[in-house]
């Protein structure tokens, strides 16, 4: 399987060297496992290529030496297959036969020593043992304690529950289980089913159900998120960072009667959200290029159709689902510890207040804005929260926030807190 090897290569390649996406490069089943394999660990590999090399060798090998690695000793690949499609791997990469000489010899060595061991400072061996970074460790040792921030690391390293959620304007859960045949399913809220770790996802994919628009792929954190709306028939409402489009969806289905405006500030997203929905089948949904920084009806230009002048009025409900972190679903998108750095984090945080800050304008009396992030974080989350009614003593908390995820592995780690607009701005 060297070409599979190969695409993992490339795909790790343009990830380490451009910050690519890995889960959109659409790489078969093996070449995936390898290569998010290798994100996730990444920091573990780099200091186990240390304890084993005088000097860390050049990109393109050091990426040949960690799906290697990975190989041998986190995948069901017998020892002599990974070391000499590694060899292989880097000949076909034309990275010379020093380099494949290097790595077969490399390899050699790391399955005759075994693992390394890891630093004894605590807060230094989660951060390799996890691929952590260190300053990301040490915050959430701060901020939650040892063994927490230690249960969070590792829980990065988990493979994500994959669910399906099921369109019961189309279709029920019971019927879509008979159908895709998942043995032992197990259904939550009557609309979302949880797919076994061998469920054949491409198969998925392109099966009848799917392209029809009976299912999508949504995890059932974001069905907490909507809750908190509380929705009622007839309401208009404003998901206001809406792409990819999941949460809008959701609300369209739950209740075709609300007339829902889903606005994103990239279009190249938003063309990706309306194929969606024409998949899904809802008529309900009108999408629109929009700043959530900036709503004014000049920027208003819908997709595919003319603009509209909703802007000019309020809602009953906002949805704000902001850009985020990202570290409460590491396990889903392992890149995201790589590009966070401390400064990263508070610009976040500030644009989430002025995201925040611009979108209630626009909220009617007595009206409900939830506020989403899918980090834990206080500073994306609570701070956030704080400053904003601390600014803005017309609002109110609705209730605690919801914490999907903190208590159930399953789910992708949220914080959604409602407001509600009690008094004259």
């Amino acid at each position: 399987m060297l070409t599979e090897r190969e695409e993992a290569y490339r795909v790790l390649l343009l990830w380490q060297k451009d910050g690519a996406f890995i889960k959109e490069s659409g790489l078969s089943p093996f070449a995936m496992e390898i290569a998010l394999g290798v994100c996730r660990r990444l920091l573990y590999l780099e200091y186990f290529i240390k304890t084993l090399t005088k000097r860390m060798p050049a990109l393109e090998v050091k990426i040949v030496l960690e799906m290697g690695l990975f190989q041998l000793f986190f995948m069901e690949v017998p020892d002599y297959a990974a070391i000499n499609s590694s060899v292989d791997l880097a000949r076909s990469a034309n990275l010379g036969n020093g380099a494949a000489s290097l790595v077969n010899a490399v390899l050699r060595a790391a399955r005759k020593a075994g693992a390394p061991e890891l630093p004894p400072q605590r807060v230094r061996r989660v951060s390799i043992e996890n691929s952590v970074p260190e300053w990301i460790v040490r915050r959430w040792f701060d901020i939650y304690g040892g063994d927490e921030a230690e249960a969070m690391a590792k829980a990065t390293l988990e493979r994500p529950t994959e669910w399906l959620r099921v369109n019961l304007r189309k279709t029920s859960a019971p019927v879509i289980v008979q159908r895709l045949g998942i043995a032992g399913a197990s259904i939550l809220y009557d609309r979302f089913v949880e797919l076994p770790r061998d469920a054949g996802v491409k198969a998925i994919l392109s099966s009848p159900e799917f392209v029809e628009g009976q299912i999508s792929f949504q995890n059932p954190s974001a069905y907490e998120v909507v809750k908190l709306l509380d929705v009622k028939p007839g309401m208009s409402v404003w998901d206001a960072c809406a792409a990819p489009g999941g949460k809008t969806a959701l609300l369209a289905e739950m209740d075709p009667s609300l007339d829902i405006l889903a606005t994103d500030s990239s279009e190249h997203r938003l063309e990706k959200m309306k194929d969606l929905m024409d998949r899904l089948g809802f008529t309900n949904v009108k999408i629109a290029c929009v700043d959530a920084l900036a709503p004014s009806l000049s920027s208003l230009v819908s997709v595919g159709e003319p603009a509209e002048p909703r802007l000019s009025s309020k809602f009953d409900r906002i949805l704000l689902d902001v850009p985020c972190s990202n570290m409460g679903v590491v396990a889903r998108r392992p890149e995201s510890v790589y590009r966070l750095t401390q400064e990263s984090l508070k610009e976040l945080a500030d644009l989430q207040l002025r995201i925040l800050e611009s979108a209630a304008r626009f909220l009617k009396p007595s009206g409900r804005l939830v506020y989403a992030t899918c980090s834990p974080d206080p500073m994306e989350t609570t701070q956030v929260v704080a400053k904003f009614l601390k600014g803005h003593p017309e609002f109110a908390k609705a209730g605690d926030p919801v914490l999907p995820g903190k208590n159930d592995p399953r789910f992708d780690g949220f914080f959604a807190q409602a407001l509600e607009l009690v008094g004259e701005g």
